[in-house]
């Protein structure tokens, strides 16, 4: 098949990030993909929304190294059927893209929306954006939340579920007991959906109750001035890690913690579940299906920063016998998921729609 992808800036997130295995294994069982995207420079609306602080978006991406074949187009603006090749599928993978691809002729093949996240927050035009939602195109879930919100809020019944995993060839368990000072992790982004805002309360209240409490970050992008005078001194910050750098600070970490307010998967508490760390979550996304409540994590509601404070208590609170039961039943809660499984779904999914043998 001729697949086309149509993407805003290609960076570092993780929604780029599934995108580059989907693209990559499609090109490997030969089918002819082609990433079309906007150029970097001037701040797209997807970008404003990934940082709204003043920043030049940084080039590198989950496609620097790939072999799949890009197509940046000459500026920003949208999309239209000539930027892109012939295919017999084109798939749209955010909301403003799949108001274009809505536009475009049939050249362009079935048309397929892939839905990562339910993008309806503020700098984004909640109108336009849920409009997308109820379009003909068809719609690609990566977790069962997005499929129930599509189905609820916007009458979509027919989506396909195509769930994300993890690389356990590099996120896997560490055999490990307890930190000897109590440590805490999470995924530190300023979008506001991410609630980096609930993380820093967490952390101040828990540092009350803990005084030694150690906590690792990482991101992708700098977390901006406008954090620093609220940022606990104990906090580390790694920007943009990479996956060995990744797997080691969820090993340092005796409990993640996932404040977001919305998220249509959560690909680092999945990550981290895998290495063993037990997750304390908000209720959106993957984490809805994977936590069982005070056996391998905890689920909270969203922007309820007492009990994401207890949740984590709780996992600090734990004897290194009971610690280590929830971390081996956070591992259990990935069994059986791999990218190669959910990249070949992809492709059944495409070759369905597309009418391809």
């Amino acid at each position: 098949m001729k697949i086309t992808f149509l993407s805003p800036q290609l960076n570092m997130g993780g929604g780029t990030k599934v995108l580059a295995v989907h693209a990559d294994f499609l090109a490997s069982q030969g089918h002819i993909v082609t990433v079309v995207s906007q150029p970097h420079g001037k701040p797209s609306l997807f970008a404003r929304f990934k940082n709204l602080f003043k920043h030049r978006p940084l080039p590198r991406s989950y496609f620097s190294n790939s072999d799949v074949k890009q197509h940046v187009i000459d500026r920003h603006r949208p999309m239209i059927s000539s930027d892109l090749p012939e295919a017999d599928v084109t798939i749209a993978t955010w909301w403003e893209t799949a108001e274009w691809l809505d536009k475009m002729d049939a050249r362009v093949g079935k048309k397929i929306y892939f839905i990562q996240g339910h993008e309806v927050w503020n700098p984004i035009p909640k109108e336009r954006s849920t409009k997308t939602y109820r379009s003909n195109l068809h719609k690609i879930v990566v977790s069962k939340w997005l499929q129930d919100v599509l189905q609820a809020e916007y009458g979509v019944e027919n989506t396909d579920l195509v769930p994300n995993a993890v690389d356990k060839s590099i996120f896997n368990v560490v055999l490990r007991e307890k930190q000897r000072v109590p440590t805490l992790g999470f995924l530190a982004n300023i979008a506001p959906v991410k609630g980096l805002d609930v993380a820093l309360q967490v952390v101040k209240l828990l540092n009350q109750l803990h005084p030694d409490l150690e906590v690792i970050a990482f991101g992708t992008q700098p977390l901006g001035s406008a954090f620093v005078g609220d940022m606990p001194k104990n906090i580390q910050f790694k920007l943009l890690p990479t996956a060995s750098e990744i797997k080691a600070i969820y090993n340092q970490c005796d409990v993640w913690l996932a404040p977001s307010r919305s998220e249509g998967f959560n690909l680092t508490a999945m990550e981290a579940m895998a290495c063993g760390t037990p997750v304390v979550s908000t209720k959106t996304g993957w984490p809805l299906e994977a936590i069982d409540d005070y056996k391998n994590g905890v689920l909270v509601d969203i922007d309820d920063v007492s009990a994401l404070v207890d949740g984590v208590n709780w996992v600090l609170g734990l004897s290194d016998a009971e610690w280590k039961a929830v971390s081996k039943a956070a591992v259990q809660a990935t069994e059986g998921v791999s990218w190669e499984k959910s990249a070949k779904m992809f492709e059944q999914v495409l070759k369905k729609q597309a009418g391809s043998p």
